[in-house]
């Protein structure tokens, strides 16, 4: 199935909850993990998504005072991850926002659906004169370090804790599974594809396999046409569902210290909003072009600017009306050719702020 057709069997699913939808954007209503509940298995590329941070207890953040133990908290998420892992496509990826508080504890509880592969500290910096409680706070009376900063954490298919899943991407695992099936041994399927290696016999076949590189889409396309004329496997999967996406090189940020800007008090402003410019780094990172991102607390919709900006589709839920019906007309605006900021990537220290020119004319 083409992204379009996913696309359009996401909108169909969830038609009763939809608030407002454009060619390349769904806004949806009420409770989100109910919402997930209902969508196709393996139908979201990136899931960027940034829930209630339980240990800040912000009463102006829905849900962030709503669980008495960090525990029923934890387990919540948890009923999350089971979702995520459900709905993203095996090249898909997953960036769960998250207080530096609860982040070891929800990485774990997230890591039993889904594989860890990267824990990003966003540093929060903000502009002189913007300095919030951390400016305004009596220092001395501290017991720990002041929380600054923030925690992004990114998962992948498959598992980890094991020998196997140590090494071993959930793309080696298809790779592997494809070969067997196909009845070629590594050496066998290196010869008949040419991809030879400096050190192995089994060559570039065996670095896939072992989830140290990937191939190129040339060499996947080569390697799928081999094995499918065995005749023992069915067609394999096209190359953006089997190869997770990651685009960075040295013009844009790719160590895992950011330093984007908070995002200024403006009128209007949601209490938790991200800088549309870390947001639009991480869908150009790890989406390709017309991929399905999805956001289960989407608030604004900043997400789903970001994911418009770069030519994919969104999917931007929200429990909060007055929160969904500010998205919707963000992106209804932006999808009807009103002028949307885009940052540039690589630009992480400077003012944030979302602008669609028209909307509030």
């Amino acid at each position: 199935m083409d992204r379009t057709s996913e696309f359009q069997a996401i909108a169909n699913t969830l038609q009763a909850r939809v608030v407002r939808e454009g060619e390349a954007f769904l806004v949806v209503g009420g409770d989100s993990l109910e919402a997930l509940r209902s969508l196709p298995d393996d139908c979201v590329s990136l899931i960027v998504t940034d829930p209630p941070y339980h240990s800040t207890k912000k009463s102006n953040i829905r849900g962030d005072t709503a669980f008495e133990e960090d525990e029923h908290f934890l387990e919540w998420m948890q009923e999350y991850a089971a979702e995520w892992k459900r709905i993203l496509k095996l090249s898909g990826t997953a960036y769960v926002f998250c207080a530096s508080q609860m982040a070891a504890r929800l990485e774990v509880g997230i890591g039993r659906h889904m594989r860890p592969i990267g824990q990003v500290t966003w540093t929060k910096p903000n502009d002189p004169g913007y300095d919030g409680w951390k400016g305004k706070m009596r220092k001395q009376s501290l017991r720990s370090w002041y929380p600054h900063s923030e925690r992004v954490l990114m998962f992948e298919q498959g598992t980890y804790g094991s020998r196997e899943a140590y090494r071993r991407s959930p793309l080696g695992e298809y790779l592997l599974e494809c070969r067997k099936a196909a009845g070629l041994s590594m050496v066998e399927l290196t010869e008949q594809i040419g991809a030879y290696g400096r050190v192995n016999r089994g060559g570039a076949v065996a670095n896939w396999e072992a989830g140290r590189n990937v191939p190129s889409a040339d060499q996947y396309a080569k390697l799928a046409e081999t094995l499918e004329a065995t005749g023992r496997i069915a067609s394999m999967l096209p190359y953006d569902d089997a190869v997770r996406p990651f685009n960075v090189d040295k013009d844009v940020p790719f160590v895992d210290v950011w330093d984007f800007s908070s995002v200024r008090p403006f009128p209007g402003k949601h209490p938790a909003e991200k800088p549309i410019e870390m947001l639009t780094h991480i869908v150009a990172a790890s989406s390709y072009p017309g991929d399905v991102v999805l956001d289960c607390f989407a608030g604004s919709g900043t997400t789903g600017i970001a994911a418009m900006s770069l030519g994919r589709r969104s999917v931007c839920m929200e429990i909060e009306e007055s929160w969904n019906s500010v998205a919707a007309e963000v992106l209804a605006s932006a999808s009807s050719g009103c002028e949307v900021s885009k940052p540039e990537r690589g630009r992480q220290s400077h003012r944030t702020e979302l602008t669609v020119d028209c909307l509030f004319d």
